[in-house]
Order: structure tokens, then C-alpha cells, then sequence
């Protein structure tokens, strides 16, 4: 098996999240497991992919901050959340679930990055 091999694998495969809500936006923190694999993830987890996933939900903005220290990055999403935690009826479409739509997507990575489940 060459680790040099580039694979396609759902992005859970490389990096984990963590996740927060407040009012009608979220935050979703996008940590890599190794930093070799942050720099691919970048290229392709972009404030454009990360609205496009989240479209069914209208977001009307998508931030990217960048963590290269720590081989991480938070998105900030607003607008998704149906008015926010006390306005909507959707119990379990907040933070914490919304994080394994962003993990789900798919991403292209050196063998060598995706973790072993």
C-alpha cells in the first residue's frame, strides 16, 4: 500500500469537530488528526463547499478562520439553525448534529492521512 496514494474517504476519516451554537448561527471547528492532512483539507473544505453542504439550510454566510498551528479551522455558519434553538421546532438539527453533515463530506487525501477506524 503506498501512503503517497491519493484516496477518497468522508472527511471524518481525517479530522474530527467540535461544535457550538448560539442563537440562529453555528460554529463548527474542523481539527485534523494529522497535520499533514490540513493543508489538502484547505484546498477542499472551503467557505464555498461548506455553504454549498449546508445549502437545504439557507445559510446567508459562511467565515473561515484559520488554526495552521494547531491543523484546525472554524467555520462560522449563520442563518441555519431555523431561528435558533428556542425559536425552532427541530430538536436535533443544532450544533452538535449539524457537525456530521460537515464531516460526512468527501475529501481527496494522501493515504498516509486518513486514520484507521
Amino acid at each position: 500500500m503506498n501512503p503517497e496514494e491519493i484516496v477518497e474517504v468522508p472527511l471524518h476519516r481525517v479530522a474530527h469537530a467540535r461544535t457550538g451554537d448560539k442563537g440562529n448561527r453555528i460554529n463548527v471547528s474542523l481539527i485534523c488528526y494529522r497535520p499533514e492532512a490540513f493543508a489538502p483539507v484547505l484546498e477542499q473544505i472551503t467557505e464555498a463547499t461548506v455553504a454549498q453542504c449546508f445549502g437545504h439550510r439557507a445559510p446567508t454566510a459562511v467565515r473561515r478562520y484559520e488554526l495552521p498551528r494547531i491543523a484546525a479551522c472554524n467555520f462560522v455558519i449563520d442563518d441555519v439553525l431555523a431561528g435558533g434553538v428556542n425559536q425552532s421546532l427541530c430538536l436535533d438539527r443544532h450544533g452538535k448534529g449539524l457537525s456530521y453533515l460537515l464531516l460526512s463530506m468527501l475529501v481527496r487525501v494522501p493515504r498516509r492521512c486518513v486514520v484507521e477506524l
